[in-house]
Parts: structure tokens; sequence; C-alpha cells
């Protein structure tokens, strides 16, 4: 049930045409209260598609309506025409719900330039308010699917309060958001500064931390909405804990469905200085290409990894790193000490967990990425054509 697990929210997801294989491509979203608080964050690309734009304007007083999304274009670069969809599509959702347009929020995802069909949107947007449903959180789930395998979804509760989710991605994920869409509802009662401190707590440490492929997409939203509707009001650090399970979960699902990924790699950077190196160096192994086509090819080759960590800032000193890849220590002391063999690691399985020790604190981070594949260079040169 996703975004419609938690009580006051109706959901729907449907085809208008914007996508060439007919596939369900506008999902509508809707709180019906009896609050409607609400907070997002949104890519740090300078770049910004019009759907950002217009929601970075609509959570300025922390109340949202309703979200409407489209997959099948990112409405982004695309001349003036693009902002007027956003506001039409924000204006028709409002008219049809009986709000104001500045009250819901716009997301889109797709290729980037390309003009959004704007009858096609409306007539989606009609479309999607007429199936609004209860249990509609599954059907909004696919509609908004681009490269993706499968849809994604997500729900916890907890002392009679619901927190649930829906997401897409499956590459360009990246730190600050990705080419990633999330929508997360909650019946608990809670106002608009208590929904940013937890929303920005989850994504610090989820979200933030999948970088499959280094790039950062124009689009990226998150969106937490509360309809209230429970009668509950957790505290704080309850709300935050509840929050980050359900983005964890998401974080997961768009980790293992990464664009032609063979290996989810999992880098666990222990014995930092503070929590930002060991992110800084986690983060420099995911976006090595070299490790990433080494693990690829089942090649436990360290010294890629090793090279990457050297290209940061952290605080360490070179002999002092360990590293371990599947449970065998390949680097013990930079080198300096006798480590296991390369050749004893076993990567024939799907998960690989590269640990890597600083030797410089008690600060730990995890960054999860995924191996470079003949299939990921394929669709990404493929993509638009």
């Amino acid at each position: 049930m996703s975004v419609t697990a938690a009580a006051g929210f109706r959901a729907a997801g449907v085809a208008a045409g914007l996508k060439p294989s007919g596939k369900p491509d506008v999902a509508l979203v809707v709180n019906d209260g009896p609050r409607r608080e609400a907070a997002a964050v949104f890519t740090t690309n300078r770049c910004k598609a019009n759907p950002v734009l217009w929601s970075e304007r609509t959570i300025t007083d922390g109340r949202l309506d309703a979200v409407v999304l489209n997959s099948g274009g990112a409405n982004c670069y695309n001349g003036p025409e693009g902002f007027q969809v956003t506001h039409a599509s924000a204006e028709l959702v409002a008219d049809l719900i009986g709000g104001g347009a500045f009250d819901v929020a716009v997301c889109s995802t797709g290729l980037i330039g390309q003009p959004l069909d704007r009858p096609l949107v409306e007539a989606g947007i009609r479309a999607a308010h007429s199936a609004l449903d209860a249990d509609g959180g599954a059907d909004a789930a696919v509609a908004i699917m681009t490269t993706d395998s499968r849809s994604k979804e997500a729900v916890t509760s907890t002392n009679g309060w619901t927190v649930g989710g829906m997401a897409k991605g499956a590459g360009m994920l990246a730190p600050s958001l990705a080419t990633m869409l999330v929508v997360l509802t909650t019946d608990a009662v809670a106002d608009a500064g208590t929904l940013d401190a937890a929303l920005r707590q989850a994504t610090r440490t989820t979200f933030d931390r999948l970088d499959s492929d280094g790039c950062m997409s124009t689009n990226d939203t998150v969106l937490l909405m509360a309809s209230g509707a429970s009668g509950v009001e957790p505290g704080p650090e309850e709300l935050a804990a509840a929050v980050t399970a359900v983005c964890a979960d998401l974080t997961q699902q768009l980790w293992t469905d990464a664009e032609g990924a063979h290996h989810d790699i999992e880098i666990a950077v222990t014995g930092a200085a503070s929590e930002d190196d060991a992110v800084n160096v986690g983060r420099a192994i995911a976006r090595s290409n070299l490790f990433k086509a080494a693990v690829f090819g089942n090649d436990p080759n360290w010294g890629r990894a090793l090279a990457a960590v050297g290209t940061t800032d952290a605080a360490f000193e070179p002999h002092d790193i360990d590293i371990t890849i599947n449970g065998v220590q390949v680097c013990k002391a930079g080198g300096t000490q006798v480590a296991q063999p390369a050749d004893a690691v076993d990567m024939s399985g799907r998960h690989v967990l590269v640990e890597v020790g600083l030797g410089a604190g008690s600060a730990v981070a995890t960054v999860l990425t995924s191996d470079l594949t003949h299939d990921y260079v394929h669709e990404n040169s493929a993509y638009s054509t």
C-alpha cells in the first residue's frame, strides 16, 4: 500500500500516453487531512528542473495538499513552456481537490530537454483524480518508474501510527539525492518543523549514502506529508526513527535495482577521525571506475580501493590502512604487514562487502554503490534512443 498505508491519504497511477510504451506515467497522492503539514528535500544540482523550482516554493509554508508526479519526461530545460506545464499541473490538481495551487507539489522524471505534452499531462491528472483510492499506493508507485525493473514501496507501523513511502530510481544515484523521486506519508500528528528535522535526519544516512555512479540528477525530490489522521503525536526521535526506517528500506531497494548492476557493493569505513571523513573515503571508493570495473570482473583488486582512499583529505596515515573484502583481509597496515592472498576472496555472489579501516579515530560510515558493467554502459548509451 506504500503511500496509502498511512490513514488520510489516497493515491492513483494511470497511463496518460507520456511513455511510448503505454505504461502508467502519471501518479497523484492526495492528503485528505485533517492536517496537511509537509517537508521536503531537493537536489543540490544548480541546474534544476521546472518541478523542483516550483516545489521549492510550495514547501516554504510547510503545507502540502497533494503531489502530482509524472514519468516519461523530466520537464527540464525545455523552454518557458516547461514551467507553464508545471504550474498548470498544480493548478489543475488544486481545482480538482478544492485547494490552492501553491499547496500542490509537482515531480517529473525522464529525459532532459524534451517538451512535456500538456494536454496529455492534464488528461492524466484528471484520470488519476477519478481513480484516487485509499488502496491506490501500489498503482502510484508503478506510474513513477522509468528504468526501474520493479516498483519500490515500504511501510512501518508503530504505536497506532504509520509511515509509508514509494520511490523510483535505478541509476544516477549519488549524494544530495539521485534521479530519484520519493514520496513519504504519515498519519502521525507532527508540525512542519518536526517533519523537516525527521526527514533531513533520515536522508542524511540513507539516500545520501547511496552513490551508484556519482551522477546527480536535476529532478531529485523527497517529500514527507503528514495527515494527523491517527491522532497520535509521537516524539521527534520516534518519528525520525520511523521515517529513517522507511527511507532505509527504500534505499536498499534502489541500491539493488541499480541499472545494469551485477554486484551490490557495500563500503564500510571504520576508524575515521570524523563521520565526514568516513563518508568521503567511502564515496571516493564508490566513484572509482577502476575499482567498480574490477568488482564486475570478480577481481578483488584492493590496490584500486587504496588509491581511491588516497585521493581524499581525510585524516589517516597510509601505512595504517586495512582493507578487507568479503571477510578476507587483503591489505594489512597499508601493505607493510603480511595479509591474506587476494585470490582467497570469493566474489561470485551479488553482495560485496569492502571494509576499510583508517586507524585514525572511532567514526564510521557506510556508502552503497554498484559495479560498472557492460549492461550499465549499454543502457545509458541508448537511453534516449
